[in-house]
């Protein structure tokens, strides 16, 4: 099965883009932003407080953001697996070149063999990632005018 780490480079271009528009609309439609967003009401450490009391309000404002993550997380699962099926098929059908009209022809072993090779591609993830960091840097400056 083909995948981004295995194409030509016309072919990746081409899929990347599809992969973009697709991803752009599905992370709306799973609301990650929106997830990402919460987070606890965290402690605040008030003058005069002892080294001891410190250090527990740290404490529990660390396990309070442990468990805000464990509860973001679980609700990008919950649209990923259960609001938006479809999109994330859709996504997992173009990361390996499959027709997304086409993704039940595959067993879902042929697509997680082909996407940890993927991830595992450092090629690919240095890709990815430069854009994310020249997409957050963009984000910042327009932000910023």
């Amino acid at each position: 099965m083909k995948n981004l780490a295995n194409c030509t480079p016309k072919e990746f271009l081409v899929q990347t883009n599809r992969i973009r528009k697709k991803a752009e609309k599905w992370l709306k439609d799973i609301d990650l932003a929106g997830i990402r967003a919460k987070a606890p009401v965290l402690e605040e450490i008030k003058e005069g407080m002892s080294e001891s009391e410190i250090a527990d309000v740290m404490s529990r404002n660390k396990k309070a953001l442990q468990e805000q993550a464990l509860n973001n997380f679980s609700e990008i699962l919950d649209g990923m697996l259960e609001k938006d099926v479809d999109g994330t098929l859709e996504l997992l059908a173009l990361v390996n070149f499959v027709d997304p009209k086409d993704v039940d022809n595959h067993s879902m072993a042929e697509y997680l063999t082909n996407v940890t090779e993927l991830i595992q591609d450092e090629a690919v993830i240095g890709f990815f990632t430069s854009l994310m960091r020249l997409v957050q840097s963009n984000s910042s400056s327009v932000a910023k005018k």
